[in-house]
């Protein structure tokens, strides 16, 4: 990883750094697109909450990257070998948070539609995809 994150900062640091806007969680990027700090899948990993009026969809990045795996089980699999136990904190704290909200959330990696909404099942959470009506 230390020839990753070298090479990672050779090119910020050659002239990407001056083209970037650096960003805070907790705050909008652009208006309707808000930053979430999801660290555990990497240190600085960041989901967004997406806002068109009322709606609002949560992007979850790798937050999980399967539901069978992550969802319902938030322990799942160590998706950080550097931070063993931040992913399983991260989901939890995540998926209360969509369910305090009432928020839709899209899946990276997540079989189709890859958007549902998360519900409480037992110790963990579940996943109820959204309904697909394609416009035709």
């Amino acid at each position: 990883m230390q020839t990753v994150f070298k090479n990672a900062r050779r090119v910020l640091e050659a002239g990407l750094k001056k083209k970037a806007t650096p960003y805070e969680w907790g705050k909008e990027v652009v208006p309707g697109l808000l930053a979430v700090e999801t660290i555990g899948h990497t240190p600085g990993h960041t989901s967004y909450v997406l806002s068109s009026g009322s709606d609002k969809v949560f992007i979850q990045s790798d937050v999980t990257n399967h539901p069978a795996l992550f969802v319902v089980n938030l322990a799942g699999a160590r998706s950080s070998i550097r931070m063993p136990r931040k992913p399983r904190t991260t989901r939890r704290k995540i998926y209360d948070m969509l369910l305090q909200k009432k928020c839709g959330f899209q899946g990276f990696h997540y079989p189709f539609p890859g958007l549902g909404n998360v519900v409480k099942d037992g110790s963990g959470y579940r996943l109820v995809p959204a309904q697909w009506n394609p416009v035709i």
